[in-house]
């Protein structure tokens, strides 16, 4: 499958959808992201928090298509925001997963009351700087960290991975980032579990264009620039999600999916400024 691909503000692309592996663990794990490759993913988004690294590098090998065929993104955990930590936890990552590189790497949360997210993003710095990390960018970050990283070392993410879905529309962060020159990806792009997917206007949607509902939410996604990252161990519904580059939504229709966004929309209420990452 011939995905179309998205540049970063570092030259590197990446997929315009790719595989979230939160909750894909194990030997079964394994099979689940293996079969997705094999349906034509080659964005892979882990995380050291997901306890996933180690099979979706191994599904890699194990699927004989060439590394560079790969994007492959991790991310950072907050117990490890001190540079000499962060440093390591990276290097330690890539041995997890059997690799020389990560494509993108990801600071998972600011943790703001830390105080020590520009340390870590220091240290992804120098990580790119030694081959390790090819493209550097952050999770869950609000326009003044992304700022604060920028003054502080004149580096901008290239990525910020956000929250993004029908009852939660980012239009704030979409556009900070834009304005930064920063690619949004949506982490839970369908909702993860809550009513997204019965919105009756989706439905109708689906209906016209003889889609699923979970096609025509992530080619939402798409219209909006967005790059979703939808999680699935269903080896269906990996691949219909990924066939949605042979329709278009009109503005009208986008718009529309933008008017069910709720105040109170976000999964878990998991505000940056306030959330504390598990250790």
């Amino acid at each position: 499958m011939n995905i179309p691909k998205i540049t970063l503000n570092d030259g590197h692309l990446i997929p315009s959808i790719g595989l979230g592996t939160y909750q894909i663990r194990g030997g079964q794990g394994i099979d689940q992201v293996l079969s997705a490759i094999q349906d034509g993913y080659r964005l892979l988004d882990t995380s050291t928090n997901y306890d996933s690294e180690g099979i979706v590098g191994e599904a890699i090998r194990r699927s004989g298509i060439p590394r560079s065929a790969f994007t492959v993104t991790s991310k950072l955990p907050g117990k490890y925001h001190h540079y000499d930590d962060a440093l390591m936890s990276i290097q330690e990552s890539l041995c997890r997963m059997g690799l020389s590189y990560f494509d993108l790497y990801l600071i998972h949360w600011p943790l703001p009351k830390r105080k020590l997210y520009v340390e870590a993003w220091k240290a992804l710095i120098t990580a790119q700087k030694l081959g390790l990390i090819r493209s550097v960018g952050v999770s869950n970050f609000e326009p003044e960290h992304l700022d604060h990283l920028v003054d502080k070392t004149g580096i901008t993410p290239a990525v910020n991975q956000i929250e993004v879905h029908p009852f939660w529309i980012q239009e704030r962060m979409l556009k900070a980032n834009k304005e930064r020159g920063i690619v949004t990806e949506a982490w839970s792009p369908l909702g993860r579990g809550n009513k997204v997917l019965q919105e009756p206007l989706i439905k109708k949607l689906a209906d016209k264009y003889h889609k699923n509902i979970g096609q025509i939410v992530l080619r939402w996604h798409i219209e909006r620039g967005v790059v979703p990252i939808p999680k699935s161990s269903n080896l269906l519904h990996q691949r219909s999600n990924l066939d949605v580059f042979d329709f278009k939504l009109t503005t009208a229709e986008v718009d529309a999916i933008n008017g069910l966004t709720r105040t109170d929309g976000r999964i878990d209420d998991q505000d940056p400024n306030e959330y504390e990452e598990f250790d």
